[in-house]
């Protein structure tokens, strides 16, 4: 949730749910609001126990009848399926679609081979990230993307914007929104195995990263190896009016151990996996590298410029950021968004940007961003939750080993 915890938000939905008046509870948090959208498996949601509470603009599947810690723990044991059609899928075509796409974003598109995908920034002229998005370049004259849900319209107004004028010039580039097409997340060690009953296609040749368009119970789907979990896993963009049966069909295959889950176990999933979520972790403010993505701006891309702040961010390359972002472990209660870090004397060097229990390794998990000089791993700092001091230490990230399938 931008601003906030969704797994905080599933766990006082949880206390209020077995504390107080459980009808008057369903009205304030799961009640349909006109104005909220739906994706094509809200009835599918509510029919399986699903609550629903507002996120994005949406009407979302908070945590199903277990809790958000089982769903958590059972995702990594089994597999986990989420609905996040709530997310913009959109297609670049045309003959320029690459170096137009390049303006915006700072990964090395035209380095990608065809049928490969990356996880880029899409950069405003401060260096700062306006979204990140997964790319994939289907072909040379088609760019496949996802962005957030809750950046969906201001991300959209910027293409739109940036295209009008590529376009002026003779660019050769249009686009489609694929409203008409519903997104999946199937999640866990089960992903590959369950999902290979559905297709003829050999999916042990497709690696993390790939991207491939294929039939998937009876449907064109586009799949990516990719995920939000750290786990192995896809995620399949269906056919709206297809998405029901497909997400029955995952569920019977399995018999019974991949799970429907929702937003909360896929916060602390994320978290667990090191992974930032935009409005928390990355903000319009945040550069790149310092959100310790320098991984994803492209060798070319480093030496060339060519993007949005471009002169902001390479100076960080070449000097260091001033802030970066870090792990903590912590004692005392989970340290939570805007817990200030301090150092041992006392002295503000951070602020947490996201925190929670971690179900997996029981124990408190956050990360955050500290001054450079200060973010080495192991350094003690007190992290200070309702403005109490808490012994904390900074930590490398991943906190839970990712599993993504690829050559070995």
């Amino acid at each position: 949730m931008r601003g906030g915890s969704l797994w905080q938000l599933g766990q006082s939905i949880t206390r209020r749910l077995a504390q107080s008046d459980k009808k008057a509870v369903s009205r304030r948090y799961f009640a349909s609001d006109a104005d909220l959208k739906k994706t094509a498996l809200y009835d599918f949601h509510v029919a399986h126990g699903g609550k629903m509470v507002p996120f994005a603009g949406w009407s979302m599947p908070i945590q199903y009848k277990d809790s958000i810690m089982d769903s958590t723990v059972n995702c990594r044991v089994n597999g986990s399926l989420f609905d996040v059609a709530h997310m913009c899928g959109l297609s670049l075509k045309g003959k320029d679609c690459v170096p137009f796409l390049e303006t915006l974003v700072v990964a090395d598109v035209a380095g990608l081979a065809p049928g490969t995908g990356s996880l880029t920034v899409f950069t405003n002229e401060k260096g700062g990230a306006i979204d990140d998005s997964v790319i994939t370049k289907v072909t040379d004259e088609h760019i496949y993307l996802v962005v957030n849900a809750g950046c969906r319209d201001k991300d959209l107004a910027h293409i739109e914007e940036h295209m009008k004028a590529f376009k002026s010039k003779g660019g050769d580039v249009s686009w489609h929104i694929h409203d008409e097409r519903s997104l999946l997340a199937l999640q866990g060690p089960l992903a590959a195995p369950v999902l290979q009953h559905l297709t003829k296609e050999d999916l042990s040749k497709l690696y993390f990263g790939q991207f491939q368009i294929l039939d998937i119970n009876g449907s064109t789907c586009f799949l990516t190896r990719t995920g939000y979990t750290g786990e192995d896993g896809f995620e399949i963009s269906v056919p709206s009016e297809h998405a029901v049966d497909l997400a029955k069909a995952i569920l019977e295959k399995s018999e019974g151990k991949v799970r429907l889950t929702g937003l909360g176990a896929r916060d602390s999933l994320r978290l667990e996996a090191g992974l930032c979520l935009y409005g928390n972790d990355m903000e319009q403010h945040i550069s790149p590298v310092e959100a310790g993505l320098t991984w994803a701006i492209g060798k070319r891309r480093r030496a060339e410029g060519g993007f949005l702040g471009a002169d902001v961010i390479l100076k960080q390359l070449q000097d260091g950021p001033t802030i970066r972002r870090v792990g903590f472990f912590s004692s005392g209660p989970p340290a939570r968004s805007h817990s200030e870090v301090h150092d041992e004397s006392g002295n503000k060097i951070g602020e947490i940007t996201s925190g929670g229990f971690s179900p997996n390794l029981k124990k408190n998990i956050a990360m955050g961003y500290v001054k450079s000089g200060q973010h080495k791993n192991g350094t003690k700092v007190k992290i200070l939750v309702r403005g109490k001091p808490y012994e904390g230490n900074i930590t490398k990230m991943p906190f839970v080993a990712t599993k993504y399938y690829k050559p070995s």
